[in-house]
């Protein structure tokens, strides 16, 4: 009997120390059937892969199951990559599992690769190359299929940002055997049609579900195309062969949408605020110049012939009333006078002195007869009284000597 006694919690860690120091089992990669398979609160995957003749136990954490880019599922088969490690409580191996991809997709990494690094070499990844995306558009190209998340998320949120952008569907292909072609085909459409900005992309799926994006055909409609393209491939996790050559990538067909189509709503906030203040100092300029006429208005006034004329008439009628006041004045005054002077005259007046026996006499012609020497034989004379006239004839003339 061997008197080399170790206890079980020695022994697993011997086997443990065993197996990490064993360098083909620090980095394996192992194809089988996935089975057991059982995803646990934590976020910890645990499973089993077999074959046709054997099992072996394997468990992906949590840190390495959120880079997944598929789920796996119950009898699929797989390339599962890690290590192999003991676990002392329970004294059993098991492949601690870092990556998994589904069998034959290792053949798929290598070929992305390899385009990956041809295309780039070409050129075709290089920034100078990228269009900028148009801060506002009117028309938007979507590249994807007729029915699915993708179509419905990038019309809602277009809808909802701009109702005003019209969108423009070319209902492609976007998986299986001429997909590629239909998704160049539908490139080029949309270039002709000359929409402003093209999204070009599909919903989640496995890596061979998206191969369509990782053609080189596709890959070379993009850079070719005039038309500034969004990729919008898969979700966050899914980087395609697309997304390299596009204008600008998107995580998600949604997030496309919002890079792509500008809030109409804020535009049309400052475009409000723009009339606004545009009409308050079109008021102002308004008012100002209003102002301004008025005192050309005004100074026109006092300058033009027509305000002379009516200034000089304002002053001819003040100097005619002037005048015609100092008129009547005059007027006034001299008619007093002349009043006086008929007193006075009425005063000398023969007629005042006829009466009591006087008469005043008047030859044919109205002369007063002042003297008897005046008169002929037979002239005829005129005799006014103080009540009436009459008629008369010289008959005869005696004149009187001065001794008499």
């Amino acid at each position: 009997m061997n008197k080399n006694i170790y206890s079980v919690t020695q022994i697993n860690s011997y086997i443990r120390n065993m197996f990490s120091q064993d360098y083909m089992l620090s980095s394996v990669s192992v194809r089988g059937e996935i089975s057991n398979l059982k995803y646990h609160g934590s976020g910890h995957i645990y499973f089993s892969l077999k074959d046709e003749k054997a099992l072996i136990s394997c468990v992906m954490f949590a840190s390495n199951a959120r880079s997944l880019k598929w789920k796996l599922e119950e009898g699929a088969r797989a390339v599962i990559s890690g290590s192999v490690e003991v676990y002392e409580r329970d004294g059993r191996y098991q492949l601690y599992a870092k990556e998994a991809v589904p069998e034959g997709r290792g053949d798929l990494d290598a070929e992305f690769r390899k385009l990956k690094e041809k295309l780039e070499e070409m050129g075709l990844f290089a920034p100078e190359y990228k269009q900028p995306i148009p801060a506002y558009i009117k028309t938007l190209g979507i590249v994807t299929a007729p029915t699915g998340a993708a179509v419905r998320d990038i019309i809602n949120i277009a809808r909802r940002r701009n109702p005003f952008v019209q969108l423009i569907l070319y209902p492609a292909a976007v998986q299986g055997e001429h997909a590629a072609e239909s998704i160049v085909r539908g490139i080029k459409a949309l270039e002709s049609y000359g929409v402003d900005v093209m999204i070009v992309g599909r919903g989640g799926g496995s890596m061979e579900d998206l191969w369509a994006f990782n053609e080189e055909i596709v890959a070379q409609a993009i850079f070719d195309c005039t038309v500034p393209i969004i990729s919008a491939v898969g979700h966050e996790t899914d980087t395609t062969i697309a997304d390299y050559v596009a204008d600008l990538r998107a995580p998600t067909p949604s997030a496309a949408a919002e890079l792509a189509v500008f809030e109409i709503r804020p535009v049309l906030e400052r475009i409000g605020e723009y009339e606004r203040r545009l009409i308050y100092d079109m008021k102002g300029q308004v008012e100002r110049k209003r102002a301004l006429l008025e005192r050309l208005k005004g100074r026109l006034e006092r300058l033009s012939p027509e305000a002379g004329i009516r200034s000089q008439r304002q002053r001819a009628a003040a100097l005619e009333e002037k005048l015609e006041n100092a008129f009547t004045a005059i007027l006034t005054k001299k008619r007093h006078y002349v009043e006086l002077l008929g007193e006075r005259l009425k005063a000398r007046s023969p007629y005042e002195r006829l009466g009591g026996g006087y008469a005043y006499v008047a030859d044919g012609e109205n002369r007063g007869v002042d003297s008897a020497a005046a008169l002929s034989k037979g002239q005829e004379l005129k005799l006014l009284f103080r009540d009436g006239s009459a008629e008369a004839k010289v008959e005869d003339i005696v004149l009187r000597t001065a001794q008499s």
